[in-house]
């Protein structure tokens, strides 16, 4: 049962105090319209500025009802009003403060019950005084779903058709693929979008996905919680972990409905955890572009405030915008790092990290949106064991440091990106002088020899780029004893990212023989 056909049964059922919480007024009182219609009730509306009058009236009207601006006139006009109706006040939770409002709320409230009259409060801001929090039933408007803004686009499409010699005609699959972006969005928003490409380009098709993904940005913005993330990063830029594409291209139709008619679900996410520098993030930012879905980047340092509740609600609040701009991925960056003290939290900080935790990992159990939650990690000896707990991901990938190959491919995707030709490269010499590189290394020691060649007033060569990779100790190094723990924990835990090579069995027997 969606929220429209609650708030019918609700009206049926003689509620006599219903508050609508949406910003979208004027689709609200459609709603509203409609269940008034067919309950063959009339329907009145109440704002400060126009007083109590009948729905459908202009805006422009001049017939201003000036005694019923003042809410209390408002609520004895619905008093007053003999036949069967359905009020709808917009805004009236400022005044919801004032005891002479709530009383006569509450004396209505009892009075309504016996009649064939409701009250509707639309309003953008839940808050219900500790006075009429039994009086009161309140329920969220969902976001229009894909049949309201099928219809829509429908119409918009007809009335453009229409005026212009130019038709617009959408196929199946890619009107879906169109409408399934626009999820998230009100209908005012999705009508402007949809406005919107058609003055930039004088069209509307799959290509115009980007334009209506900005326009989520706005809503991600205002959130303050998420960072918008726009895909200019492709598949095509990641080197190697051949086995982690696989299996994300394999998931690239998954918030389709024909995926949802043939029984699948949404998948719920991925882990990554492994070496520092070797594309797990560059996956979750190449993986917006593939699915063609936002990429919402999910700061958990913002969460955390001194005032005591609002680390919670923080959380709340930035799973909502997610939700309501889905289907989307979030991204969660090094996760360990905001969650390490979870199993001392409630010595350090009241126990403030361990709630905010519990209720991150409820919803990834429990989350039915399509929101797919991409998470790397670096140290998992700060994971806490109940993220890593069967049904949170749907997968665990280990990344480990490229194998030879890859690092051949890494080298390719570089020095393409800098206009260089790479086979003007001995790129064999120069993925066998990088074992033990990261991916993020191996881009810096081209850049530092780019430094070094523009300096001297030459071009890039294969020595100016071994002379770079020499000079610099990698963090295999440094860090080997952790690396190495890392290998041995993600042996029988977690999937490998990549195809074995020779090489990496070579490396890792030696290794063996100097223990």
């Amino acid at each position: 049962m969606n929220r429209i056909e609650e708030l019918e049964i609700l009206i049926r059922a003689r509620y006599p105090l219903i508050l609508v919480e949406t910003h979208e007024e004027a689709r609200a009182e459609s709603i509203i319209a409609e269940i008034a219609k067919k309950r063959d009730k009339k329907m009145y509306c109440w704002s400060i500025t126009r007083g109590v009058y009948p729905y459908g009236q202009s805006i422009q009207s001049k017939k201003i009802d000036s005694q019923t601006c003042d809410p209390i006139a408002a609520l004895n006009a619905v008093l007053e009003m003999v036949e069967p109706s359905i009020f709808a006040f917009k805004d009236l939770h400022p005044f919801m403060q004032e005891p002479t409002v709530v009383r006569r709320l509450r004396e209505i409230s009892q009075y309504l019950k016996n009649s064939f009259k409701t009250l509707i409060l639309v309003s953008p801001h839940l808050k219900i005084p500790v006075e009429l929090e039994k009086e009161i039933s309140a329920l969220n408007l969902e976001l229009p779903d894909l049949k309201e803004l099928d219809q829509l686009l429908d119409q918009i499409i007809k009335e453009v058709n229409e005026k212009n010699e130019l038709k617009i005609a959408l196929a199946p699959d890619q009107k879906e693929r169109v409408l399934k972006a626009t999820l998230g969005l009100t209908l005012d928003e999705a009508e402007n979008v949809f406005a919107k490409t058609l003055v930039m380009g004088g069209r509307l098709k799959e290509e115009d996905i980007p334009v209506i993904l900005a326009e989520k940005e706005q809503i991600i913005k205002k959130s303050g919680l998420l960072e918008y993330f726009g895909s200019a990063e492709q598949f095509g830029n990641i080197g190697g972990l051949e086995l982690l594409k696989e299996w994300l291209k394999k998931r690239s139709l998954a918030f389709t409905e024909k995926a949802k008619s043939f029984g699948l679900s949404a998948p719920k996410g991925v882990l990554l955890i492994g070496v520092q520098g070797c594309g797990k993030s560059l996956c979750a930012k190449a993986l917006s572009s593939l699915w063609r879905v936002p990429l919402l980047r999910f700061d958990l340092g913002k969460v955390f405030s001194s005032l005591v509740g609002s680390s919670e609600e923080n959380v709340r609040r930035a799973i909502q915008v997610s939700e309501s701009v889905a289907p989307a991925i979030l991204w969660i960056d090094e996760i360990e790092k905001a969650f390490a003290g979870t199993q001392s939290s409630s010595f350090s900080d009241a126990g403030t990290t361990a709630r905010v935790f519990g209720s991150f990992i409820t919803w990834l159990q429990e989350k039915t949106s399509p929101v797919f939650v991409i998470a790397t990690a670096n140290n998992i000896q700060q994971l806490p064991p109940e993220l890593l707990r069967k049904g949170r991901f749907d997968e665990i990938f280990f990344v480990d440091l490229p194998s030879r190959v890859e690092r051949r491919d890494i080298f390719t995707i570089h020095l393409s990106k800098r206009k260089r030709n790479p086979k003007d490269f001995d790129l064999g010499l120069l993925s066998k002088e990088s074992e033990s590189f990261s991916g993020a290394e191996i881009e810096e020691a081209i850049v530092s020899a780019l430094f070094d060649v523009f300096e001297k007033g030459q071009e890039l060569s294969t020595q100016a780029i071994s002379k770079a990779l020499n000079e610099t100790v990698p963090l295999s190094r440094t860090m080997h004893e952790e690396i190495d723990a890392l290998r041995s924990w993600a042996t029988e835990r977690a999937r490998r990212a990549s195809n074995p090579q020779p090489e990496e069995e070579t490396a890792a027997g030696k290794r063996k023989l100097e223990i």
